[in-house]
């Protein structure tokens, strides 16, 4: 059998200490054609060699040869919402469905239910801000807890851990004031608070589209009226637009197939049975950028994206992705299947990786540096980049559940064409020197 796995520590380890495979070769007396075969993993080393090379890259020979344990694929989500959004059920239903497919699920019980109903309140301390302090938190040290179990846990190389709520959600009850002093007491900054999670999935409020069905009977600690619970819903969401995989699941359906809806957005990000996207792009006049600043729905992000060398027909770049000086890293595979769907698989790395990985920039292309607009509307998530070399027009992209999914364009934005099938308009393309 292949130990691809062996083979990709080889490889790994090599290019870390920047040695060729006839340099390496040469130091542990072999010929080039082994350390490939090593590399591939179509063959291992004598156990002679092995020592030779667990010294020369100052590694034990257990770790050489992965004979530690397995490490775990652990995703963090969060599950948010409006009022009577149905998060209850939405959690029962998600721990039931991954638990049957392989996964081990945790969930981190909502920090705001547990304080109030234990009597910490935003009306019972001095300031709303004292109690939002308190609530975020609380929900970090949780999360901490609850991810230094995940890697604990045993028999199971797949994890899913669920936030019922996450700390961006505070965001939506305090003022523009109150958050930037919460972020400076925490030390922290928007992009470490929000995309500390691998993905969001926003129910929205039975207060829109249902309001038949709103009530506050079944939560305690949940006070608002249906008028109030539709605009915290509104902003409850744009705490967290700028987040790199925002989904918002409405009540266009009944409330059974909502949950389906929330389901299969989670298989799909969890990439189960395959990680498909289905993605269209439109080539857009320039954007009023002062106009797009000013709504409440969108964030900016700037980022950068550099490709790495691949093989024919793969395509791997690495992204900085961030604002006011502070980013997140992720590395990226694709590969393309039809014109709408492709495979793609994401990890988020960190800033150490991504500076190793950029030694293996395929040089042919340059970076692409662009600022991103993520604009929410009609619960469809947008992101509309701009780059430095265009002054006339600019890409907007949409990922939809289904390829025949209706599109309800925002009224800010003019289309001129869909260039979802124009090689010359992917990214890659405008990367070509």
């Amino acid at each position: 059998m292949n130990d691809y796995k062996f083979g990709e520590k080889i490889y790994k380890l090599r290019k870390k200490m920047q040695y060729s495979q006839s340099m390496l070769a040469e130091m542990v007396g072999v010929s080039n054609k082994a350390v490939s075969k090593w590399e591939t993993g179509c063959a291992k080393p004598q156990l002679d060699t092995v020592k030779k090379l667990a010294d020369l890259f100052g590694v034990s020979v257990d770790d050489l040869l992965c004979t530690d344990s397995p490490k775990k694929s652990i995703t963090k989500i969060v599950l948010t919402g409006g009022p009577c959004a149905g998060k209850t059920t939405a959690m029962s239903k998600i721990q039931e469905k991954f638990s049957a497919m392989g996964y081990h699920v945790i969930v981190i019980p909502e920090t705001a239910s547990e304080l109030i109903t234990g009597g910490v309140t935003p009306w019972g301390l001095n300031t709303n801000l004292d109690y939002q302090l308190c609530q975020v938190r609380l929900q970090i040290e949780k999360e901490q807890i609850f991810m230094r179990a995940a890697e604990r846990v045993f028999g199971k190389d797949k994890i899913l851990v669920v936030c019922d709520r996450g700390s961006m959600d505070n965001r939506a009850y305090m003022t523009d004031a109150e958050y930037e002093w919460l972020l400076s007491s925490l030390g922290l900054n928007t992009t470490e608070l929000r995309d500390r999670y691998d993905a969001v999935f926003h129910l929205v409020t039975a207060a829109k589209g249902a309001t038949e069905f709103y009530t506050n009977a079944n939560n305690a600690a949940r006070t608002e009226t249906p008028q109030e619970a539709a605009l915290l819903d509104d902003k409850i969401v744009a705490a967290w637009t700028g987040h790199p995989h925002l989904r918002v699941i409405d009540n266009s359906t009944e409330f059974a197939e909502k949950i389906n809806r929330l389901l299969a957005e989670i298989a799909l990000f969890l990439g189960e049975p395959e990680p498909c996207e289905i993605e269209r792009k439109f080539l857009i006049e320039y954007p009023d950028v002062k106009v797009l600043s000013a709504d409440p729905a969108c964030r900016s992000v700037e980022i950068i994206q550099t490709y790495l060398k691949s093989d024919p027909g793969e395509e791997i770049r690495v992204r900085q992705r961030g604002e006011d000086g502070h980013y997140v890293y992720f590395r990226t595979v694709k590969k393309r299947i039809s014109d709408l769907k492709r495979i793609e698989t994401e990890s988020k790395i960190t800033k150490d990786e991504y500076l190793a990985l950029l030694m293996e920039a395929d040089t042919s292309k340059r970076q692409i540096r662009k600022t991103r607009y993520c604009l929410m509307y009609r619960n469809q998530y947008f992101e509309i980049d701009v780059y430095p070399f265009w002054h006339d027009r600019a890409i907007m992209e949409i990922e939809l559940r289904t390829e025949d999914e209706q599109i309800a364009f925002p009224p800010c934005v003019k289309i001129i064409r869909e260039v979802t099938e124009d090689p010359s308009y992917k990214n890659a393309a405008l990367a070509e020197r």
